[in-house]
């Protein structure tokens, strides 16, 4: 892998104890070029120096993989059988067949929502987005790294009723925001993943009895000297 920052990346994977094969490495570095390429134009992100993308951009969103994983094995959802072509691999299939769907909500440029279509093959990640130009991003982005299992969507988060086994957001707003308007995207045995800096006790206050918070995860970011955490929800 010859890109700058292939090291970088690398190591993080390293400290966050994070296994990735070269091929996904290679497809979120390239995501990362995309993101400074389109925002020269489209203003995607206010970050724009490469080593601080990396860091407050992929290795944040790298953070949730493993968390998000262990909580997807957990889920109660319904089983589906798959159809099982005779010499069909277990990745192929995967990637044919999701088996769990996500929705990362005011996805702006895909974060995390693109991170996780390129780390987790079994998730069908939908990044929902009011701003035609994000969603559009997020379509360009699934067609040039060939990602089957993303796709962006220009649309608001109110009118969506399809379900999804967890419903995501990173610095969207505030918890009791992020679960009023996605309620009708949560499937009924769903949960929510909220992207938070600091432990929010006051926004968890202010929930209603029907959101229950059932983990408040604390997260380390590797050369991220800022608090970070994720705040998991029942409705």
């Amino acid at each position: 892998m010859s890109h700058p920052l292939a090291g970088a990346l690398r190591q993080g994977l390293l400290d966050l104890d994070l296994s990735l094969d070269e091929a996904a490495q290679a497809q979120l570095l390239a995501y990362m070029d995309l993101i400074a390429k389109w925002t020269k134009v489209y203003n995607l992100t206010a970050v724009r120096d490469a080593q601080e993308m990396l860091t407050h951009h992929l290795l944040d969103s790298l953070a949730v993989v493993a968390p998000l994983r262990r909580e997807l094995a957990k889920l109660s959802k319904p089983e589906v059988p798959l159809p099982t072509p005779l010499k069909a691999t277990a990745a192929a299939l995967s990637v044919a067949h999701p088996r769990y769907r996500l929705l990362d909500v005011g996805a702006g440029a895909g974060l995390p929502g693109v991170v996780i279509a390129i780390t987790c093959p079994e998730v069908s990640v939908t990044c929902v987005d009011t701003v035609a130009k994000k969603a559009a991003f997020v379509q360009q982005v699934a067609a040039s790294l060939r990602l089957p299992n993303l796709r962006g969507l220009h649309a608001r988060v109110e009118t969506l009723t399809d379900p999804f086994d967890v419903v995501c957001s990173r610095a969207f707003a505030s918890l009791f925001d992020f679960t009023a308007w996605s309620a009708s995207a949560l499937a009924p045995h769903g949960v929510w993943l909220a992207m938070k800096g600091k432990h929010p006790e006051v926004e968890i206050q202010a929930l209603p009895p029907s959101v229950k918070v059932f983990h408040v995860e604390q997260l380390t970011v590797p050369g991220l000297n800022a608090e970070r955490c994720i705040v998991w929800m029942r409705g």
